[in-house]
């Protein structure tokens, strides 16, 4: 038996054969062509082919990973109509006279080195992008449209690494679990990984050829995976994995079921969803309602700045097919690592801490505008609650709230009705929970963002894989700034809840009910296992 350890992103166990997934290798001559008009028209077919499948992509990631993870293939759509990467390919074949194939490989990687040499992680990641996006056109070029990875039976995956669009083609029914050698927590592997709520090891530093075909085990609980495991092994494991079924089995048992404590106390368990194409999971998963709907994905996933009707449109979709459930919308919150060409916005050394949300929108406010009056519309059709992200200060609260003030008296005006809803800010800064006691007197809710609460807490950057090894999302000051928060906003009759990844970390539901949090809002997958733990909870207990 051989054991291999790497880096677990999906807890669970996977039991198979293995296969090994190595993506194509070409041979791309350097050698010069006569006439470049049959390699442009080469090059341009196979250009519409691949925007025309990640649109696919798009699509089918949209129905298996949710919106967040669909807006990878969006992004690479517009990726394909760069005048700039298409230009400069079209250069090596019209000047240079190579081929559409050697164009390919040398106008993607002189883009994907352009990345990689970006100070900014959020730019090398793209690096990855531009790298898939050439692999797919060489793909074209080259005559291999087959997207046959796995073969006809189930296997355990084992692959360098996956590109976001090699992890979409692959057929769940066929999937037991994924290793790769290479990877990060952060990469877009891993976010559709644990959207598919995949078993998966990345950085698995010892795969070897002479895997492929063999029985294994993926043990996600312990970080490795067992290379022909011995019987006693397989028998343990085994029953592990069947203990796993049956606890799924077990919680779809607790649809209908409040989240309340042995000892009685009752908290809402809310999903976090990107857009309408959500709506099936918050409804499948038995969520109470929406605390984070991220409004962000209307803007990125439109080719240009969305209208009041399109927005209208999306926000009235969700609120009215749930309703009575409350749906919290959060304004556009782009920015940082969320990024979008036709808002023109200036490439900045530090946009973590740049132009990003609420202070887009306070600087651009017919932009904000658009986006209130198209959520007023939409709360006559159920029960709405509007939030602003990146709050630092008691300022930046009263001017949204008179811009929402103005948007309500211009429909008044105009005959349109809107219904009664809840306001809310996000607690995502270390100034805004320092704050909280003032900031609290003018909303209904707080919702702590733990995501940036933490990067901006503890000064880790957390698109940084690098960082990883330095990041606490446990650290006493963040879990301090929670408490501060939770208290000040009971103090002025404030609601609060947490919409971060801290929300369904079950290792912290119990200090968290425990500091009073009156609403946990989290991935639809998520509700289920977290309304067990909260059931199984005693607070009289000391």
């Amino acid at each position: 038996m051989k054991v291999a350890t790497g880096t677990k992103i999906v807890n669970g166990i996977a039991i198979g054969k293995i296969r090994i997934y190595k993506a194509p290798v070409y041979e791309i001559s350097d050698s010069l062509v006569d006439d470049p008009i049959p390699e442009l028209a080469r090059f341009e077919k196979a250009r519409v082919k691949v925007q025309e499948q990640q649109h696919a992509l798009y699509e089918k990631a949209l129905q298996t990973a949710g919106e967040e993870s669909a807006a990878i293939f969006e992004a690479h759509e517009m990726m394909m109509e760069d005048d700039d990467l298409i230009d400069a390919c079209k250069e090596i074949m019209a000047e240079q006279r190579h081929t559409a194939e050697y164009a390919t490989r040398q106008g993607f990687d002189n883009v994907a080195q352009m990345f990689r040499e970006m100070d900014d992680p959020y730019f090398q990641a793209r690096s990855a992008d531009m790298i898939d996006l050439k692999n797919a056109m060489l793909d074209v070029l080259f005559g291999n449209d087959s997207d046959s990875m796995q073969g006809t039976e189930p296997a355990i995956l084992v692959a360098e690494d996956l590109a976001p669009s090699e992890t979409v083609k692959l057929d769940k029914s066929l999937l037991l679990g994924l290793v790769t050698r290479e990877g990060s927590s952060n990469s877009h592997t891993a976010i559709l990984a644990r959207s598919m709520n995949l078993p998966t090891l990345i950085q698995c530093k010892d795969i070897t050829d002479d895997w492929d075909g063999k029985f294994a085990i993926l043990d996600g609980y312990n970080s490795c995976i067992y290379i022909e495991p011995t019987q006693d092994l397989i028998d343990s494991l085994t029953a592990k994995h069947n203990e796993d079924l049956k606890k799924e089995a077990l919680l779809q048992e607790l649809k209908g079921k409040s989240n309340t404590t042995i000892d009685g106390k009752t908290i809402k368990v809310y999903a976090n969803i990107g857009g309408p194409s959500d709506i099936g999971a918050v409804q499948v998963n038995d969520a109470e309602g929406v605390g984070l709907f991220r409004s962000e994905f209307v803007y990125l996933n439109s080719k240009e700045d969305p209208s009041e009707e399109e927005q209208f449109a999306a926000y009235k979709r969700v609120v009215e097919t749930l309703s009575p459930k409350l749906v919290i919308i959060r304004t556009c919150d782009i920015g940082a690592d969320k990024t979008i060409d036709y808002m023109n916005l200036d490439k900045e050394e530090n946009p973590a801490l740049g132009y990003r949300a609420i202070r887009i929108c306070l600087t651009r406010k017919d932009f904000f505008k658009r986006q209130l009056r198209a959520l007023l519309r939409a709360s006559a059709f159920g029960n709405l609650g509007i939030m602003f992200p990146m709050i630092i200060s008691l300022r930046e609260v009263r001017e949204c709230k008179e811009i929402l003030a103005e948007c309500k008296r211009e429909l008044a005006n105009e005959g349109v009705k809107v219904g009664e809803i809840q306001l809310g800010i996000m607690i995502e800064t270390p100034a805004a929970a320092l704050c909280a006691d003032e900031l609290a007197e003018e909303v209904d809710f707080f919702s702590l963002g733990t995501n940036d609460l933490t990067q901006y807490t503890c000064a880790i950057d957390r698109q940084n894989a690098k960082l990883e090894p330095f990041s606490d999302t446990h650290h006493p000051a963040v879990l301090k700034l929670i408490r501060m928060t939770i208290e000040a906003g009971h103090r002025h009759n404030t609601w609060v809840g947490i919409c971060g990844e801290l929300g369904a970390d079950d290792t912290l539901t119990e200090e968290f009910l425990r500091m009073g949090v009156d609403e946990l809002s989290v991935n639809p997958k998520s509700i289920l296992p977290l309304r067990k733990k909260i059931r199984s909870i005693d607070l009289s207990k000391s």
